[in-house]
């Protein structure tokens, strides 16, 4: 290999491709604002008329999940602490299972636009507060650090404008969910992880030929230790173990697949369950290409720098910014791709941000506007819907202002979900899996669960965990051309490695800090979920829980899972899911209609919807 040349910068082509992907996506969202009529009412807008196929909606729940934080973070991961990353195959895998045999069933049957009409019909109205509000907090800190962090990652290497970026997908992003809805949403989506391929298997391929083949990259990995699959250590503490990725990894990603409404949004929009499921299923295989693509990415990174870390050579100031360095490298003689690349990494932030919105307006919508104003219309409500995607967006993009003051990207962003994505999942997981628990015993569980993880998770940004539970591997600089290191102008903002701009330096460490703050951050999300199940039936017990009559359809029951098995008999039953008669009229909402008919018949509902 030649010396070194110093790395390529943002030419013309690259700005066009890069504007390209996002005029595509906001073409898309003006066509589905008028396409088939356009979006008459607020089910048409928030569920897609429920009318969805599975390829489309599996994808779309690939390329949410896929944000900027994958395509920057996951790479630099495994450049970091090894391949082990990859065990995460395992941990998809059970993750979907549970989302489409447990969740996915109670909440189709009863046909319900927000997860968390499921928790007052549980339950009662409280609960549901509580819960509504735990998601719009976390879904507005999450889409914050989502837009921030590709944006600070690909200005310092790039020079690609940090607010500009910021703001142009913040605005698009908004643009498109407030004028198509939950469709222009699925397939921007759908277009977005056309991008993301296309972007990781431009990086690829060009290490690949550049490296001299694929085996070069195994074999530099392999003697960096960089392929470590096999670590089955038990010890909790070590922040990437099998048992920690797969354990508590089920648990952090089933709070965001099983139970979080962002999700589950798109699988309810399906036409027939038999579809919600299969969109589960196919979007397991995009999990795993892109899984694959990012770890190969990784290792490609190890590769090309495994004699010279840029990180430690100072070439880049944090670690998400390896990705990009490598692609201005590898990529410099071809104006265009660097722009493939940027747009990839911002099409993942796009999908994220735009089912945040979108879900953060249907919650407003079902959980805080509906209950309170009954006599509005279907039209209002739509208009009401499109208002709040705007308010929503301008939120998150004030997020990212507020972002702009945390560090290091992937972790901040699984702790936030591990601190109120645990509690949330055990309230659901009690609802549908315990027959016995009732509201008291479900809000002291939330409340109980809460607090625990949020003791953990900030008494862990506050006492970084020490590099031993970390295992971070060696990266050496032997190899670096001191004449080369006259481009050090990226220490613009020295991060340190921790998730946080407020650690306490140099206090003691006692067993609570280096036992307890140091429990690996994957399974925060298992301990707010076991806390929350277990505070929950203890309460639920002796507060009158058995005493209760409950509805059948709101727990999860045997025929459950054994109607999965039905397409083997007949073909007749497509629709009879919906466990009551509907009439011709064909109420809003089929899940309620025994329960609120009463309120809904001067409304001149019944009548008027059927536009």
């Amino acid at each position: 290999m030649d010396a070194p040349r110093g790395i390529g910068t943002f030419v013309v082509w690259d700005y066009v491709v890069f504007a390209a992907m996002l005029l595509i996506s906001a073409a898309i969202g003006i066509y589905y604002a008028f396409a088939g009529g356009g979006q008459q009412t607020s089910k048409d807008f928030l569920m897609g008329g429920r009318s969805m196929t599975a390829v489309p909606v599996a994808l779309s729940l690939t390329a949410s999940f896929m944000s900027a934080v994958t395509v920057l973070g996951t790479p630099s991961e495994v450049y970091r602490f090894g391949a082990i990353f990859s065990i995460f195959a395992i941990t998809y895998f059970f993750v979907v299972a549970i989302s489409a045999e447990v969740f996915l069933p109670v909440f189709y049957k009863l046909g319900i636009t927000s997860t968390y009409e499921y928790l007052e019909l549980r339950f009662n109205k409280c609960v549901r507060l509580c819960g509504t509000i735990l998601f719009i907090v976390l879904t507005i800190l999450y889409t914050g650090i989502v837009i921030y962090a590709p944006a600070l990652a690909l200005n310092q290497v790039t020079g690609f404008d940090l607010w500009g970026a910021v703001v142009a997908t913040g605005v698009v992003c908004t643009f498109y969910c407030t004028l198509g809805g939950l469709k222009a949403v699925v397939w921007t989506d759908v277009f977005q992880v056309g991008i993301m391929v296309a972007g990781f298997a431009s990086v690829i391929i060009q290490a690949v030929v550049i490296q001299g083949g694929i085996s070069t990259i195994l074999n530099d990995a392999y003697n960096g230790g960089r392929l470590n699959f096999w670590n089955f250590n038990p010890n909790p503490l070590q922040r990437h173990t099998f048992w920690t990725i797969v354990i508590g990894g089920t648990f952090t990603w089933t709070s965001i697949y099983g139970v979080n409404q962002s999700q589950v949004q798109r699988y309810i929009a399906c036409k027939s369950r038999f579809q919600a499921k299969m969109s589960l299923y196919i979007n397991l295989l995009g999990l795993w290409a892109i899984l694959t693509c990012s770890v190969l990415c990784g290792l490609a990174l190890y590769s090309r720098y495994h004699d010279c870390d840029p990180w430690t050579a100072k070439k880049v100031s944090a670690p998400d910014q390896l990705m990009p360095y490598l692609v201005l490298d590898i990529l410099q003689d071809y104006p265009g791709l660097p722009g493939l690349f940027v747009a990839c990494a911002y099409s993942g932030t796009l999908s994220t941000v735009s089912s945040s919105i979108n879900a953060l307006a249907a919650v407003t919508v079902e959980d805080l506007v509906k209950p309170h104003f009954r006599s509005l219309s279907e039209r209002s409500l739509s208009w009401i819907s499109q208002g709040l995607s705007v308010m929503f967006g301008v939120l998150c993009i004030g997020m990212a202002a507020l972002a702009s003051l945390m560090g290091a990207l992937l972790q901040a962003a699984l702790s936030i979900f591990g601190m109120i994505g645990g509690p949330l999942l055990g309230l659901f997981a009690l609802g549908i899996l315990v027959p016995f628990a009732n509201s008291i015993g479900a809000l002291a569980g939330l409340l109980a669960g809460f607090v625990v993880s949020l003791w953990v998770g900030i008494g862990a940004q506050l006492y970084p965990p020490l590099p031993e539970r970390t295992m971070p591997l060696s990266l050496e600089t032997y190899g670096c051309n001191s004449t080369y290191n006259v481009t050090n102008w990226v220490t613009t903002t020295e991060m340190p490695f921790s998730t946080s701009a407020f650690q306490l330096y140099g206090a003691e460490r006692t067993p609570l800090m280096d036992n307890w703050y140091s429990l690996s951050y994957l399974y925060l999300s298992t301990l707010g979920t076991l806390v929350t199940l277990f505070m929950g039936m203890l309460i639920s017990l002796p507060t009158g829980g058995r005493k209760q009559n409950l509805d059948r359809r709101f727990l999860l029951t045997k025929e459950d899972f054994l109607s999965n098995f039905d397409i083997f008999k007949k073909k007749k039953h497509t629709l009879s899911y919906k466990s009551h008669p509907i009439e011709d009229g064909g109420t809003d909402n089929p899940a309620f209609n025994h329960i609120e008919l009463n309120f809904t018949d001067q409304s001149g509902k019944i009548n008027g919807t059927r536009l």
